[in-house]
């Protein structure tokens, strides 16, 4: 069994929860949040489930699990716990922050104090997961140590019957001690916008508009490999963040920013930080073509790019007769780079040719 002790870690306190917690249990599990994420929790809930919650935890502690409020400034402001080790000295953790205290590290500076602890009392591996789309919970994970070492694909119902991913992490004693850096950085703000045109992350509700985009002829004829159905796009849509939390990809929505019309799309793709090297795609809808839209949308990302990033070197890739996209990269500020014959799968057989296009990194104020 794990000792009952006070865990410090920076201005939070863990300590046993008791039942002077109690409201601010209900308050924190009584949120919609709470609920997205938490489909198991009762929903309302009450006093009575609180009670019970700390009847539980009582009761794993004794079971050699452990239960912890975290605290700060002697105030409750959320709950983290690990199962007893099984049989190879492995435990689960997991956490919940109250609404009043998210978006200030809670959450990952509990999940790093209390596997430093945990590794410290002799347990040989600590496991979280998170829900792909619960991409505060996927930064606490990075940001207090863990690996990601896979996905479950629908291992979890929610509760409106949904199947949905877990992203699975780990921490070993051997594993680095250093803080993590994001190699993709969020938008300050949420989005960019040059005052015609804004990028924001791209989301569930865009992915009606998005998938009628990649329907369009005009857009399809340059797309490689088979349509996606509407279930497969949704499906892209609600791993955006998790994609751009982990360091993958970028998936952007271009929008009118007079009206926020959705009117395309814009990706960095094919990072690879070692080379400091991504890809930029991109499609626009028919209606929002002639305008500068595209021109613009690639001017933003490129310049976000390497004013946030290391990366220093952006290429992109145009069938030859794409003479519009082959356009945009020009305005852009891209240069042909070389050919590689045969290489785009046509959708009638056969294989096209790709002109290969690079934007540098301008030396002033290079990223190292």
């Amino acid at each position: 069994m794990f000792p009952r002790e006070v865990i410090s870690v920076g201005s939070l306190v863990l300590r046993v929860p008791g039942a002077d917690d109690a409201d601010a249990i209900v308050a924190t599990c009584d949120d919609p949040v709470s609920a997205r994420f938490l489909p198991l929790l009762p929903s309302p809930y009450t006093r009575q489930d609180a009670l019970a919650y700390l009847a539980r935890a009582e009761e794993k502690w004794d079971e050699g699990a452990a239960e912890f409020a975290i605290t700060q400034d002697g105030r409750y402001v959320g709950a983290v716990g690990v199962s007893a080790p099984d049989g190879w000295g492995t435990v689960r953790l997991g956490y919940l922050v109250s609404p009043w205290a998210r978006g200030k590290g809670v959450a990952s500076a509990a999940a790093r104090g209390l596997s430093d602890w945990l590794l410290d009392h002799g347990v040989a591996r600590v496991e979280l997961e998170a829900e792909v789309e619960n991409v505060a919970s996927l930064r606490a994970a990075y940001r207090s140590g863990f690996t990601e070492e896979g996905r479950r694909r629908d291992a979890k119902t929610l509760r409106d019957g949904r199947r949905t991913d877990v992203v699975t992490f780990g921490r070993i004693g051997r594993d680095p001690a250093g803080l993590w850096e994001p190699f993709l950085p969020f938008f300050a703000g949420g989005e960019l916008s040059d005052g015609v045109v804004c990028l924001t992350p791209m989301t569930v509700d865009d992915a009606g508009a998005f998938h009628r985009m990649l329907q369009e002829p005009s857009v399809a004829e340059y797309g490689v490999g088979a349509a996606n159905s509407p279930a497969d796009d949704e499906r892209r849509c609600r791993y955006t963040g998790y994609f751009w939390v982990s360091g993958q990809r970028v998936e952007l929505a271009i929008r009118d920013a007079g009206t926020g019309e959705f009117a395309g799309h814009i990706q960095l793709v094919q990072i690879v930080p070692e080379f400091g090297q991504a890809m930029v795609g991109y499609s626009l809808t028919e209606r929002f073509r002639g305008r500068g839209f595209m021109t613009r949308a690639v001017r933003l990302l490129t310049g976000w790019a390497f004013a946030e990033t290391p990366l220093h070197r952006i290429v992109a890739g145009t069938e030859v007769s794409n003479t519009a996209s082959q356009a945009v990269l020009e305005r852009a500020g891209f240069v042909r780079e070389g050919m590689r014959h045969k290489l785009l799968p046509k959708a009638g057989g056969g294989h096209a040719d790709e002109l290969c296009w690079v934007l540098m990194r301008p030396d002033a104020g290079e990223k190292s």
